[in-house]
């Protein structure tokens, strides 16, 4: 039998995706228990060890067996592993270990990435192993669903912050936080040990759904990424969807929406965890346009990133779907050039960007402007560069944010270009 680290280093050599398939099909016919064990391990978004920083080994050790891995894996992943004595157990496998088998196998489980261009995906469809898929629901664009806006929904704010999958489970008596991706998350403990206070009021594990928020996108993004282990209990977890674990496992639930709400009502939850508010409407009827056109405007008007429209009678479906819709409103504003970049790869001896600035609301905004420009329109306008500066160009986004490093400096999320004003002889400015 081919020992696990010799298939991940062939996979990692050929970046051929029928290569890789026919690699994973030909250790499935041999049923390699141990390579599909690991690699089960390592893909399961479910299965978490509590390890960030895993060294690398620098030279050839005894041997590490399977049986001394599994046994600090089980103890790293049940949590009676931590702290000091977690950092010396695997300091003393990295040494114990060859090379090969830790830097190509043992690491690469704890750190949770293969590394070799497999993904759970590969491994279901190409062999007989089937790894649980980490996925939540995500929404899909109004503008190509339009159709799809009718009847009785429930219409949302969409927040501006970060998608947060939580699972409650009552048997491990366990709270984890995730990302949408399922990257385990723990610079919340403020939330976690709230969630923790409410497990005696669960009859069954189960998955909230709902995205954090602080007090502005960019301070959400520090906390979120803070290194060092750092944690913060300034943010609040808002939540807009609930299903059982089993089914989020499963890959869906069919309880209706609003079914769902109800279910959610049925928790008492602590400061810093929230209910989102939404409002009940039909949209085939001309009074739900209505309401819908009202309270667009408002949640505009209160500076969230736009509204979410979800069917009343929807299932839960963990992937991208377009029974939940987003609508996002764009800003657009007029900003002067001050430089031009020359593109590279493909777009080398042609525009790049345009380095545009100017004052919109009583806002600074300083940013450049990548996007929207065809490829005829790089290379006239790179043409013309020396003509560009100082020219007055409308800009899309999504929406104004402030730069990091200065406090009097704003910039703008996914800028888009879309015209010239007056760039055009005898146009009207």
């Amino acid at each position: 039998m081919m020992k696990p680290w010799d298939i991940i280093k062939e996979l990692e050599s050929d970046n051929s995706r029928l290569k890789k398939e026919a690699i994973i099909r030909r250790e499935s016919d041999a049923n390699n228990i141990r390579f599909f064990n690991g690699v089960g391990a390592c893909l399961d978004g479910f299965r978490t060890f509590g390890i960030q920083k895993v060294p690398e080994s620098k030279k050839d050790g005894p041997g590490l067996t399977q049986e001394q891995f599994e046994h600090i894996l089980v103890r790293l992943e049940e949590r009676t592993l931590t702290g000091n004595e977690m950092r010396e157990a695997v300091a003393k496998m990295c040494l114990t270990a060859t090379m090969d088998e830790w830097n190509y196998w043992y690491r690469r489980i704890l750190i949770k990435d293969l590394r070799c261009g497999v993904t759970h995906k590969t491994i279901n469809k190409h062999s007989t192993m089937k790894v649980p898929v980490f996925e939540c629901m995500l929404a899909d664009d109004s503008k190509k669903h339009e159709k799809k806006m009718v009847g009785d929904v429930y219409v949302e704010p969409k927040l501006d912050g970060v998608r947060v999958i939580t699972i409650c489970d009552v048997d491990k008596d366990e709270v984890k936080m995730f990302s949408r991706n399922g990257k385990e998350l723990n610079n919340f403990p403020k939330i976690l040990e709230q969630f923790d206070s409410m497990l005696d009021q669960m009859a069954e594990s189960m998955v909230f759904d709902g995205e954090i928020m602080s007090d502005d996108f960019q301070t959400l993004m520090r906390e979120i990424h803070r290194k060092g282990g750092a944690k913060t209990d300034d943010a609040v977890l808002n939540i807009f969807d609930i299903i059982p674990l089993w089914a989020f496992k499963e890959g869906g639930y069919s309880a209706s929406l609003q079914t769902r709400k109800e279910m959610m009502d049925e928790y008492e939850y602590p400061s810093n965890i929230s209910k989102v508010e939404y409002v009940k409407m039909n949209l085939s009827e001309d009074d739900g346009q209505k309401q819908f056109a009202d309270y667009n405007k408002l949640c505009i008007d209160k500076g969230f990133e736009g509204i979410m429209i979800k069917p009343m009678d929807g299932p839960y479906e963990c992937k991208r779907s377009s029974l939940w819709l987003k609508v996002k409103p764009f800003i657009e504003v007029s900003l002067s050039v001050t430089d031009v970049e020359e593109g590279t790869g493909r777009n080398i001896g042609k525009l790049g960007a345009l380095i545009v600035e100017g004052t919109d609301g009583g806002k600074f905004i300083k940013t450049n402007v990548g996007s929207g420009l065809s490829d005829t329109d790089r290379e006239e306008f790179w043409k013309a560069k020396d003509k560009l500066i100082g020219q007055v160009v409308e800009v899309r986004a999504d929406a104004i944010t402030q730069n990091q490093n200065a406090t009097d400096e704003y910039s703008l999320r996914f800028p888009r270009f879309l015209r010239f004003r007056g760039f055009v002889p005898g146009e009207k400015m």
